[in-house]
C-alpha cells in the first residue's frame, strides 16, 4: 500500500495479516559526511545550528532565546522484550544508532549574534537520569527524567545550573524491572499550575501483562505545587510530542502506535487529547478496530475509544511536535512533526520533518515535507529527526540524534515580498 494511503483524516486501514512474522527493515546509522545537510523544501533553507552533540533528542527554547538540548538515551535496564525477539531488537537498535549510552545532561546553546548558528555552548544541567521533557514556569525549570519529575531554580541568562534538583514526583519507571518506553515529554499549562507528561506503554500490546502498565500509555496531569498526579487521557500507546494548539488552546499529541501487524498497520497519528478520553490501546486501534492479539478484551472500553484526528503513516515514529505559532513565515497555521523513521516497515517510512496545515484549529492536510534527505539513496540513515521547536526568530530547530546535530529551517527571504510557498519579505525576519 502506498504510504500516503495511510495518512490524513480518513486513512486506509487494511485487514491485519494472519500468522505474520515481524517485519524488520533497518536503515543503518552512518551520520553525515562533512558539509552535508538535510534537504529543505522549495523556498526554504537549512543550516547547522549546532554540531558535535551527543545523541540530541529534545529541545526547549528559553524566553531569552537560549536553546536547551537534552543529550540523552534509554537508561540501563530491561526493555520488556525477552528471548529471540529481545536479541533481535538489541541488534536492530544498535544498527539504527539507538543503542548509545545516555549522556544524561542538558546542554545550553546560544546564538548571541543572531546568525542562525550557536557560537556558545555550556553544560546547563548534568547528572540526570535519561532526561527528556523540559519546561520553564516563572523562575522554576522542570525536567522530566525517565523516572521522576524534577525542578531547579532558574534566572534569565543562566548558562549553568549548579543547584541540586528537587523531586516533584516519581514517574512510571521508578524502580521498575521493565521500562520499555522510557521518554517522558513535558508541557506546562498556560498558568503554570499543571504539568503534562507523556508516558509510553511498557510493551507493544500488553504482552507483559496490564499490571506493569499502571499510569502508562497515558498523558499524566501533575499539580506543580503538590506533585499530585492523575491520568488526563489514556489508551495512547506512546504519546511523545505535546503542544497547545494556539487557536483553540486544546492539548495535542503525536502518538506511536503498535507494531507487528505488518508494514501498513497501524498508522501513527496526530490528535487532540480530551480530558478523560480513551484512545484504544491495547484493546483496539484507530477507534474500534479490535486487536485480537490482546486477551482478554474489554468491549466496554473499545466502545468508547476515540478515533484520532489525523494519521501520519504507519511506523513513521512521530516524536517532535510544535505548532507554527508566529513562527516560520509562509507556512501559516499548522503543526510541525519530527518523524524519527521506521525500523519495522518495508519499504522504510518517515525520516522527515513534515508540516500538517490547519484551519481554525483543525488539520486541513495534506502533509507537506519540509525537511528530508535523512536517508541516503542506498538506505542508510545519515540522521533521524526527533524534537522540533520554534526558535522565536522565524526558524524551526530540529534535533537529529543520529547526525548529532541541531538543524535550523527558515523561509527564504525575498526582498520583493511574499511569493509562492514559504517565502517572506526580509523585513519580516526577527
Amino acid at each position: 500500500m502506498p504510504p500516503q494511503a495511510g495518512t490524513g483524516a480518513d486513512p486506509v486501514l487494511p485487514q491485519p495479516p494472519g500468522n505474520l512474522f515481524p517485519t524488520v527493515e533497518i536503515a543503518p546509522a552512518v551520520g553525515w559526511t562533512d558539509g552535508a545537510t538535510p534537504t529543505p523544501a522549495a523556498n526554504m533553507e537549512v543550516t547547522a545550528f549546532a554540531k558535535g552533540l551527543d545523541h540530541p533528542r529534545w529541545l526547549y527554547v528559553l524566553p531569552n532565546g537560549d536553546v536547551l538540548v537534552a543529550e540523552t538515551n534509554a537508561p540501563p535496564g530491561k526493555s520488556g522484550i525477552d528471548g529471540i525477539k529481545g536479541w533481535i531488537m538489541k541488534r536492530v537498535m544498535k544498527r539504527a544508532g539507538a543503542a548509545v549510552p545516555s549522556a544524561d545532561r542538558i546542554t545550553l546553546l546560544r546564538d548571541a549574534d543572531g546568525d542562525g548558528k550557536a557560537e556558545f555552548r555550556s553544560v546547563f544541567l548534568q547528572g540526570l537520569h535519561s532526561p527528556f521533557g523540559m519546561a520553564l514556569v516563572g523562575d522554576t525549570f522542570y525536567v522530566a527524567n525517565a523516572n521522576a519529575l524534577l525542578k531547579v531554580p532558574y534566572e534569565s541568562g543562566d548558562t549553568t545550573i549548579t543547584a541540586t534538583p528537587a523531586k516533584v514526583t516519581d514517574l512510571p519507571g521508578k524502580g521498575d524491572d521493565l521500562n520499555h518506553h522510557w521518554t517522558k515529554s513535558l508541557l506546562a499549562s498556560a498558568d503554570g499550575a499543571h504539568l503534562y507528561v507523556g508516558v509510553g506503554s511498557n510493551s507493544n500490546v500488553a504482552e507483559n501483562g496490564m499490571e506493569v502498565e499502571h499510569m502508562r500509555a497515558a498523558i499524566l496531569e501533575i499539580d506543580a505545587a503538590t506533585g499530585a498526579t492523575r491520568i488526563f487521557a489514556s489508551g495512547l500507546r506512546n504519546p511523545v510530542g505535546l503542544d497547545w494548539e494556539p487557536h483553540t488552546g486544546a492539548l495535542w499529541a503525536v502518538v506511536n502506535e503498535r507494531d507487528e501487524l505488518g508494514s501498513d498497520l497501524v498508522p501513527d497519528y496526530l490528535t487532540s487529547v480530551r480530558r478523560g478520553a480513551f484512545y484504544g490501546w491495547p484493546y483496539s486501534y484507530y477507534g474500534q478496530h479490535v486487536d485480537d492479539r490482546v486477551k482478554p478484551q474489554k468491549p466496554e472500553l473499545v466502545a468508547r475509544a476515540v478515533v484520532p484526528d489525523f494519521a501520519l503513516g504507519a511506523h513513521v515514529a512521530p516524536l517532535g511536535l510544535a505548532f507554527n505559532n508566529d513562527g516560520v513565515a509562509g507556512l501559516g497555521e499548522g503543526a510541525f512533526v519530527g518523524l524519527h523513521g521506521s525500523w519495522n516497515r518495508r519499504p522504510l517510512n518517515g525520516y522527515e520533518v513534515v508540516f500538517v496545515p490547519f484551519t481554525d484549529g483543525r488539520p486541513a492536510g495534506p502533509i507537506q515535507v519540509v525537511l528530508s534527505g535523512f536517508l541516503s539513496e542506498d538506505g542508510n540513515a545519515r540522521g533521524r529527526p526527533v524534537g522540533v521547536s520554534l526558535d522565536g526568530r522565524g526558524g524551526l530547530l530540529v534535533a537529529d540524534d543520529v547526525g548529532n546535530s541541531v538543524w535550523r529551517i527558515t523561509a527564504v527571504c525575498d526582498d520583493k515580498g511574499p511569493g509562492e510557498g514559504p517565502v517572506q519579505d526580509c523585513s519580516e525576519v526577527p
